[in-house]
């Protein structure tokens, strides 16, 4: 496929932020060259047009093909060359299911050979963002990995380590930066409570990477995690299990987006898929955690943006749909919103939108052709209803109404 131009004509269309009636959609070269409003909703009543989805928090280096594999030991012991082709299989999955956009947060040389590959077009698939991570030895990252083997990503164990990683970081073309400000659930003998990093690792991260005009993200499942996370302004706030009432006003103030991965801790905690006894331990209470912080900061405000830690495994690519049904459902929020989550407001998120996340003259032409109307009704939708799906102004999914 090639980047030509192309017009749909008197469909429905929700451009990121309201609904514009029936409208003419153009584009050309890969942007939007025209959003126009017609007199009708010509021959294309049940169809509508909505963003690209923006998922904020994944995890492409997994396995991608069919039938099963180990998880963890897979990334170790398959080359380089291979993974990316499996990075590829993700991304263009996630484009057929409507997720126009994706950031890998931990990714490596693996996730940013494949982000070329889709820039340059070399294959046709969404836009794929990666952060490298800033961790510390025995830290959330780094145990991922069994403690005897000898092959390790980067870790950082000084201020001045973490400084000298950010900026290779930069070097390597990497979109931004991750951090840890407690453990997590699948790393292999951590505790979710654990320090990573000291205050003074952590501030050095952040000022060099700020320094460089790079986003930092910071993982964190502890009220803790959260406290170091505002202190040194981060940029925002993965899974966020810890807030409590008490970080409201500087999340609302500073509108720092939280992305809640509420699938994939559920999967864990009711083990869905194969883990051991002590992730799912672990899953079980941050979810009652989670549960009982989040509705009331939902509430009170705190901005809450499509973030699934998809890996293909525990949440598959195209499953970003049943997220932002159970944000919705979650948060008490209306379907308007949920879908502003995972477009225009995901977008703003990560700095892109500016791009996409919003259908409008000069944009990239990201889009979604749908049966029915996601944004009075997001129960529609869903991977059944999804007619045609457009990234980078080429057709990658389904095929465009007459």
């Amino acid at each position: 496929m090639t980047n030509a131009n192309g017009r749909i004509e008197g469909i429905a269309l929700w451009d990121g932020d309201s609904y514009r009636g029936a409208s003419a959609l153009a584009w050309d070269a890969g942007r939007i060259t025209s959003v126009d409003a017609t007199d009708a909703e010509t021959g294309k009543a049940e169809f509508s047009i909505i963003p690209g989805l923006v998922d904020t928090h994944v995890h492409f280096d997994g396995y991608a093909g069919a039938g099963s594999v180990d998880w963890m030991t897979w990334p170790l012991i398959t080359p380089e060359p291979e993974r990316s082709i499996h990075v590829l299989a993700h991304a263009r999955r996630a484009a057929a299911a409507g997720i126009t956009t994706l950031r890998d947060l931990s990714g490596s040389s693996v996730q940013l050979a494949a982000a070329r590959a889709l820039e340059a077009g070399l294959v046709p698939g969404p836009r794929l963002l990666v952060h490298g991570a800033v961790g510390m030895t025995a830290g959330h990252g780094d145990l991922f990995t069994p403690p005897h083997y000898p092959h390790r990503g980067p870790v950082a164990d000084s201020p001045d380590e973490c400084r000298k990683l950010v900026r290779q970081w930069a070097r390597s073309g990497a979109d931004g930066i991750k951090i840890f400000t407690s453990g997590g659930v699948l790393s292999i003998g951590d505790k979710v409570g654990w320090r990573n990093q000291t205050e003074q690792e952590i501030a050095a991260t952040l000022d060099e990477a700020h320094a460089l005009g790079m986003l930092v993200a910071a993982h964190t499942h502890t009220a803790e995690g959260v406290d170091i996370a505002l202190k040194f302004e981060v940029d925002s706030i993965e899974h966020g299990t810890g807030i409590e009432e008490r970080h409201w006003e500087t999340l609302i103030e500073r509108n720092i987006p939280v992305a809640p991965t509420l699938l994939i801790n559920d999967a864990i905690a009711e083990r869905r898929f194969t883990v051991s006894d002590d992730a799912s331990e672990k899953a079980r209470a941050v979810v009652a955690e989670r549960d009982r912080n989040f509705v009331g900061a939902a509430a009170a405000g705190v901005r809450f943006v499509l973030g699934t830690d998809a890996n293909g495994i525990f949440v598959a690519f195209g499953d970003q749909l049943e997220e932002l049904r159970l944000m919705k459902q979650v948060f008490g929020w209306t379907d308007e919103h949920a879908l502003k989550a995972g477009t225009s407001d995901a977008a703003d998120a990560v700095r892109m939108g500016a791009h996409v996340g919003r259908l409008a003259t000069g944009k990239g032409a990201d889009f979604v052709v749908v049966r029915g109307r996601p944004w009075e009704n997001i129960g529609d939708l869903n991977r059944e209803n999804i007619v045609a799906v457009v990234a980078r102004g080429e057709l990658v999914a389904g095929a465009l109404p007459a």
